[in-house]
């Protein structure tokens, strides 16, 4: 038997003259918590749908435990579904929500009672089973859509944005909630959001997708510190992109001209030659300002233009050139005077913190 409970190779899925899913491959181990991440209509729902089988691949061979499922129906495909709509039945009790796909594979009464308890508390809802989805809250709502998705022990479980309707608060809750209980029940998950703080909270695995290509699949530390693209590092967290020239290569580091007056001194790639047009990247948390002068080859002086605060986090905009406005995030420990807009100040960088992408 396959170690992996769910295979794409080469899958693609057309509409006409549309392509929504370009030439996909991807695994999913016994027990990973992998998401699809990426912008609408990127691709990551319909890639759920292919292997639900809601819809067909236009090519590819998709494969549950090694065997291939396309000309299998959804009914006969192992999988356990979540939306974020929920679709619960309103005219059933919490328990009968939970217990109708046992039913519906005609299982003995009994049986049905066992396991749909059993469901029931390991989302922590079996006292609400005789309740009616219109008289519970939305994260009680998830819960039970998630007990019906497991009640008859798939080998995989999909869940398609199953968070976005809550409020920011709630989703954070059922964010360790839903990681807890993952981990607990060892339950091989394969998940669609659009949310990255989301991603990388949950997730063994990304696979970031765009334009119907998966652009890049790794831990979410590895994305994180060392996207493939620039549209990776854009996409997963905040980052400032700006466009300069290499002007100078020497003892293993490389300069970069953004704009006259502004340079920065980066780790030499393997890319980089005199003269030649890059993109860099670097995150707000690695950038620091300070009011005096920074030691070491990246301190530009700047002028503070805006300032968020967030509580524990304070976010700054910073122009240190025309043009060139630079985003500052610093933790806020109580203990500090905020800096304020118009204010003079100093940004400093570590070289090996940017990135090049050429």
């Amino acid at each position: 038997m396959s170690r992996f409970v769910v295979t794409l190779v080469g899958v693609s899925k057309a509409y006409g003259r549309t392509v929504a899913l370009n030439n996909v491959s991807l695994d999913v181990a016994e027990g990973e918590f992998v998401t699809l991440l990426g912008p609408s209509g990127s691709g990551k729902t319909t890639t759920l749908m292919l292997i639900a089988g809601f819809e067909r691949p236009t090519s590819g061979e998709i494969l549950i435990r090694g065997e291939s499922v396309v000309a299998q129906p959804p009914e006969k495909r192992d999988i356990g579904m979540v939306f974020q709509s929920y679709a619960l039945f309103p005219h059933m009790t919490v328990f009968d929500n939970v217990a109708f796909p046992l039913r519906t594979r005609r299982l003995a009464g009994s049986e049905v009672t066992r396991r749909a308890g059993q469901s029931l508390e390991a989302v922590r809802m079996s006292g609400l089973d005789g309740r009616y989805p219109r008289q519970l809250s939305g994260g009680q709502q998830q819960r039970i859509a998630l007990a019906r998705a497991l009640v008859y022990r798939p080998s995989l479980l999909l869940m398609d944005e199953p968070l976005g309707a809550l409020d920011k608060k709630l989703r954070e809750e059922m964010q360790g909630e839903l990681k807890s209980l993952q981990r607990e029940l060892g339950i091989t998950t394969l998940y669609v959001t659009h949310d990255q703080q989301e991603a990388l909270a949950l997730s063994d695995r990304i696979a970031i997708v765009n334009g119907g290509d998966l652009v890049q699949v790794g831990a979410p530390l590895e994305l994180y510190e060392r996207p493939a693209t620039d549209f990776v590092a854009g996409f997963l967290g905040d980052v400032n992109l700006v466009d300069g020239v290499v002007v100078e290569i020497a003892g293993g580091s490389g300069r970069i001209r953004i704009t006259e007056g502004l340079d920065v001194s980066t780790p030499e790639g393997p890319a980089l030659a005199v003269g030649k047009r890059v993109r860099l990247t670097i995150r707000p948390e690695r950038l620091e300002i300070t009011a005096t002068e920074p030691a070491g080859p990246n301190g530009w002086r700047g002028r503070v233009r805006e300032v968020a605060f967030y509580g524990e986090l304070v976010r700054y905009g910073v122009d240190v050139a025309p043009g060139v406005v630079l985003k500052v995030s610093r933790p806020f420990r109580g203990q500090e005077t905020l800096f304020v807009a118009g204010q003079e100040i100093w940004l400093a960088s570590r070289p090996h913190d940017w990135r090049l992408f050429a």
